[in-house]
């Protein structure tokens, strides 16, 4: 499957494998951690503020990616930056290893940072690898995408078993082992990429790029003296409404940066059509991930208190149960590039905002079937894990209509100049998903099971509804947008 493809799309598949085993891996554990008594090695947080701090974290995760992706356009280019970003990655994992409430923060924190720089760029490469075939890219994303999946069933196996097992921390250092693997892999056969993402894509003049380069030596110097002052006291905030206020902020970022392109970034009229389609798919987008990241938070306090674990006198993990998703991405992608690939041929392919659309209503039925288990544990205090298994199944297919196909998108779709910064903005509607994410959450758990089958269904309600009207727009949008000739 992959022998057509270009060389370097081999070293990007290892490297964001190990990144994403070392990502997943801790979140699978990050709201158990964070939820589970002092006794047990935890933190004791309650499920609402455990929600909004995984909320907070997954959509600081996606927010960095902006200025990562700028500092690999504009300053040291995007190999470099993956490579920084990777060994920041490793220490964030190192500083969740040591057991103390500090470290826990600052570790989430260099997490944060690291996944920034690493994520956008290593999507730009990948992109940037079939600029002379684009037939291939949507095929090349979605193996890429394989990638992310094998890393996740890695983590979630490895660090799962490890973290809820043995100790919490010990699960935190397979992550950082993990993305040491990932940063030897890439230094290695980084070769193989060429002169792909070598260099910035934009040319500053010398005095401009001083400036930046000492800009981000002094953000450096006073996060590394935040980290001082954070081991030296207690960290302590109302992760809730901080995430509130984060939603605002990274809505109006999102909404500022489209309309600062729009306007003043130069485009032509084609390509401000575009811009405008990428905004359309970036609330899409967003809706989706909103519904898709309980997988983390609400799905998995679901799995640990209200589903039935227990196979031959043994209960395993409760964060294997996300292995499922991934693992649905495994089977079923190859099947996914191929089918794009034949619709292509038979000139019968799918617009992007239809396949969208399509995501948003696999996604509503999957939130149905978790909704109908909710009401049956209401009852029963437990339920089978086959329920959310077929979620996780409904919310795959969703996935993988909606998550490489995007990125394929922004890379067709960007101007070339801002390639490196629309994949960032492109992260920023998983950004708010995953906040949102993380204050539903906290008002499907905050109470009792019986508040978690009226907020699914709701959620089912919103994405269904989009999902159709993009379904049923996405013909006359897609000849607006591309009335000098269809991609």
């Amino acid at each position: 499957m992959i022998k057509n493809h270009p060389k370097g799309l081999k070293v990007l598949f290892f490297t964001e494998m190990w990144e994403r085993m070392s990502y997943y891996g801790m979140r699978g554990l990050l709201v158990l951690f964070m939820t589970s008594s002092i006794v047990d090695g935890g933190l004791n947080f309650d499920n609402v503020s455990a929600s909004a701090i995984y909320g907070i974290y997954a959509g600081s995760v996606y927010l960095a990616t902006l200025p990562g992706g700028w500092i690999g356009d504009n300053i040291i280019g995007q190999q470099k930056t993956i490579l920084y970003g990777g060994i920041i990655i490793m220490l964030g994992h190192l500083s969740l290893a040591i057991p103390n409430i500090n470290t826990f923060y600052i570790g989430l924190l260099l997490v944060v940072i690291g996944t920034g720089l690493l994520k956008p760029n290593i999507s730009a490469i990948v992109g940037s690898l079939y600029d002379k075939n684009e037939e291939l890219k949507e095929a090349g994303f979605t193996i890429f995408y394989l990638s992310i999946n094998i890393g996740s069933i890695l983590g979630f196996f490895i660090c799962g078993y490890l973290g809820e097992n043995i100790g919490w921390h010990y699960g935190f250092a397979a992550a950082g082992v993990g993305m040491a693997i990932g940063l030897i892999q890439f230094k290695v056969y980084g070769k193989l990429l060429g002169d792909h993402g070598l260099n910035p894509l934009n040319k500053l003049n010398k005095n401009k790029l001083k400036l930046y380069k000492k800009a981000i030596i002094l953000i450096s110097i006073l996060t590394t003296f935040l980290f001082v002052i954070g081991l030296s006291n207690s960290w302590s905030f109302n992760p809730v409404p901080l995430a509130n206020k984060l939603t605002i902020i990274i809505a109006l970022i999102s909404v500022f940066y489209f309309l600062y392109i729009f306007s003043y970034g130069n485009l032509n009229p084609e390509e401000k059509r575009k811009v405008i389609l990428i905004f359309v798919l970036f609330v899409g987008a967003a809706l989706f991930w909103s519904g898709f990241d309980q997988a983390g938070s609400s799905f998995n306090i679901f799995a640990y208190q209200y589903t039935d674990r227990v196979i031959f006198n043994w209960e395993y993990p409760a964060s294997w149960l996300q292995i499922l998703n991934p693992l649905f991405v495994v089977i079923l992608a190859p099947f996914m590039a191929y089918f794009w690939i034949f619709l292509g041929k038979k000139m019968l392919d799918p617009s992007i905002p239809f396949k969208f659309g399509l995501g948003l209503i696999f996604m509503a039925l999957g939130f149905v079937v978790i909704s109908l288990g909710a009401k049956i544990a209401i009852s029963q205090g437990s339920v089978s894990a086959q329920w959310l298994l077929i979620t996780y199944l409904l919310h795959t297919i969703g996935e993988l209509t909606i998550s490489p196909v995007g990125l394929a998108a922004i890379s067709s779709l960007s101007p070339k100049k801002y390639l490196g910064q629309m994949m960032g903005v492109w992260f920023l509607a998983s950004s708010l998903g995953a906040i949102i994410a993380g204050l539903l959450s906290g008002k499907a758990t905050g109470g009792d099971l019986n508040s978690m089958p009226e907020l699914f269904n709701q959620i089912a309600i919103s994405a269904s509804v989009f999902g159709l009207v993009l379904i049923i727009v996405s013909k006359p949008l897609y000849k607006w947008v591309f009335k000098n000739g269809m991609p």
